[in-house]
């Protein structure tokens, strides 16, 4: 059964659209039918896969122009790109009825090709966040090993905690991962800490270590896998990719 899963933090430079680009690629290569959605009018993970320009995005899908376009990116692994226009879609969509739905109903006919569906959120908790949380099964929060990084958590809980409450009481916090850490520097074992006592079985033991190949490889329009194989980045996340087939699939082995 396919899983609709919103990756979000509204902090930025967590390391969200790297996690959803890579995360991506991993399940890709392990077999798993992919479809990623950029829902960020920022529209990086779009240029992330190496897309610069579309005819048509999620823009015109939200606003009723056109079905949801799908591009082929390669084996496994789906896209719905973004653009620019995004930007001034929670202003226009903000009059229509049900505005919280659009996300879902235009996913809904689809979304069942795929084995998952990963939507990259806006790094901010408005429409598109909460069209996000509305169409999704479970939210995956990546959060940096930083102090101010877990105290904006508690406004992303509200929102989600809102949503469960007016508008998909089935959407769940499933996943915590923690991202841009170096297992040398006691702030971050300490905030690994206190992650993991806030969080505990939903954070993910596979933590992405900082990683100078994770902020190269977007520049030449590709994941980690492609760019460099042998990296730290690409060990992490094939290992998270791992350990999340193994949380949704019981049956699974490597």
């Amino acid at each position: 059964m396919s899983r609709t899963i919103a990756i979000s933090n509204h902090k930025g430079g967590v390391g969200k659209t790297t996690t959803v680009v890579n995360l991506a690629a991993a399940l890709a290569s392990l077999d798993r039918k992919i479809l990623v959605v950029d829902l960020d009018p920022q529209a990086n993970l779009t240029f992330s896969f190496g897309v610069s320009k579309v005819e048509e995005s999620i823009y015109d899908a939200l606003k009723g122009k056109v079905e949801i376009p799908i591009l082929e990116l390669r084996r496994n692994l789906y896209l719905v790109p973004s653009s620019l226009d995004l930007a001034g879609a929670e202003m226009e969509l903000n009059s229509e009825a049900g505005r919280e739905y659009i996300l879902k109903e235009i996913l809904d006919p689809v979304k069942d090709d795929y084995d998952y569906v990963l939507i990259d959120c806006p790094p901010s908790l408005g429409l598109l966040t909460i069209n996000a949380f509305t169409a999704a099964d479970e939210v995956i929060i990546p959060i940096q090993a930083h102090f101010l990084a877990i105290k904006g958590l508690t406004k992303i809980l509200e929102v989600i905690s809102k949503v469960q409450r007016r508008l998909n009481p089935d959407v769940q916090i499933t996943g915590v991962i923690i991202t841009l850490y170096d297992k040398r520097k006691i702030l971050h074992r300490d905030i690994e800490e206190t992650i993991k006592t806030y969080f505990q079985d939903k954070v993910y033991n596979s933590k992405i270590r900082e990683n100078i190949s994770l902020a190269e490889a977007p520049a030449q329009g590709t994941d980690i896998f492609n760019y460099s194989s042998g990296s730290k980045g690409a060990e992490d996340y094939h290992a998270l990719a791992v350990e999340f087939l193994t949380r949704h699939e019981p049956d699974f082995h490597i």
